[in-house]
């Protein structure tokens, strides 16, 4: 899966940086790239922002499947692997290398010089060991696969979020790896203070 970095100069010191919480898509964003979703920003800094989509399912593969293909385990085993890697759901992280796995976890799992403390109880890792510490057992209690991610130039995210393109809340483990991913946008507009059947209805006669 590779080693995943941070924007130079990322920072988690609450310096007007933004990583660690929610950005929620307006419902009037253009973009069907980024149309209803909820992002998980891991990094922010000058040089830009990076963050992973946490509400939109890989439809065409799921995680044991996953795990055959990157060979941590073989076809025959993946019926045995422990409970706690059937929870593990594939989403599409973003549009950004796509074929790239990054796993969003709880903090109790750490790899030294590969797993990046966030913030909210959220780790993010993105090298195939943690793939193999969840097949034998020895995993993170709570995570989610991302393929790709969601990634901005210096700027770029500011920009949007003038153009009140994206609303941004405190990040919720709990919402974050959820397995209820259908619902997770409307829970996110309820995080501030949103209802959408409103929000809708007044864009519709704006």
């Amino acid at each position: 899966m590779g080693s995943f970095k941070p924007p130079e100069g990322a920072r988690r010191d609450g310096g007007g940086f933004l990583d660690g919480q929610l950005l929620v898509a307006m419902p009037g964003m253009q973009d069907n790239r980024f149309a209803r979703s909820v992002i998980y920003l891991c990094a922010h800094s000058e040089e830009g922002a990076m963050g992973i989509i946490v509400n939109r399912p890989a439809r065409k593969v799921n995680f044991p499947e996953l795990l055959v293909q990157l060979e941590v385990i073989r076809p025959e085993e993946a019926i045995r692997l422990p409970a706690q890697a059937g929870t593990v759901q594939v989403l599409n992280g973003g549009p950004v290398e796509t074929g790239r796995g990054f796993v969003l976890h709880s903090n109790d799992f750490f790899i030294d010089n590969s797993t990046l403390s966030i913030d909210s109880g959220v780790s993010l890792t993105a090298t195939i060991d943690i793939l193999r510490a969840i097949a034998r057992g020895a995993g993170p209690d709570q995570a989610i696969l991302a393929l790709g991610y969601a990634g901005w130039s210096a700027g770029q995210l500011e920009a949007e979020l003038q153009d009140n393109g994206w609303l941004n809340c405190p990040a919720d483990p709990a919402l974050i790896f959820d397995q209820a991913v259908g619902s997770k946008y409307e829970r996110a507009l309820q995080k501030v203070g949103i209802d959408l059947g409103r929000l809708a209805s007044d864009f519709g006669r704006a």
